[in-house]
């Protein structure tokens, strides 16, 4: 990847905070955060299209990243710079043929082998977890834990983003445990001061640098 990794990937879903994306965005970029995932999984794609065209406005006032959850079709329309797949979603050949050149496809993995498998294919950067229990998704795998960041990280060549359950206070033991970047949703977006929640992550990271290479 030409750009650097930025060590925390700060993705935009308001959960049960009532808090509008834009506004979310926004207040995630001004404490520091360079790399966003818009993640609205029940919207419609009308509304998530335009959500997402103004949030990749937003982000290029900052210099800042846009990455669309789930849908490349979306991606490609609002001029992200990525998309992000799950396992069931489409494969990733078959993103590639929607995205215009050069757009990140990143795919969330939930072990080694599920990891391996998106690096061949050709992944711009793999997430493993969840790392640690989460409440953000109601259908959320068993934790996997640090042991499986490390494994993963030593496993595959591209950038490795951990998820799942990671606090603030955990931030600085899970990048070291060989994630390049962590990815955080509730500990930011459900923070009284969303913005100050993201600059404690990014002191907190700057302290303890990862273990593996972006």
């Amino acid at each position: 990847m030409a750009e650097p990794f930025p060590p925390l990937y700060a993705i935009v879903d308001p959960l049960d905070t009532g808090r509008p994306p834009q506004a979310l965005a926004a207040a995630l970029l001004a404490g520091g955060a360079r790399l966003l995932q818009l993640r609205l999984k029940s919207a419609p794609a009308r509304v998530l299209l335009a959500e997402a065209r103004a949030m990749r406005a937003l982000t290029r006032q900052y210099g800042a990243r846009l990455i669309v959850n789930d849908r490349p079709d979306v991606a490609a329309a609002a001029a992200a710079d990525g998309v992000h797949l799950g396992q069931d979603d489409l494969p990733l050949a078959a993103a590639r043929a929607i995205l215009p050149p050069g757009t990140m496809v990143g795919i969330s993995t939930h072990d080694l082998e599920q990891a391996r498998l998106a690096a061949q294919a050709g992944a711009d950067y793999i997430a493993i977890g969840p790392v640690f229990s989460t409440t953000t998704k109601p259908d959320a795998l068993t934790p996997r834990g640090l042991a499986l960041v490390g494994a993963v990280r030593a496993a595959v060549p591209c950038p490795v983003v951990a998820i799942g359950g990671i606090s603030l206070e955990r931030a600085a033991t899970v990048r070291a445990a060989g994630a390049d970047a962590i990815a955080m949703i509730g500990a930011l977006v459900r923070a009284p001061d969303p913005s100050a929640a993201v600059r404690a992550v990014l002191r907190a990271l700057q302290s303890r640098p990862a273990s593996g290479s972006a």
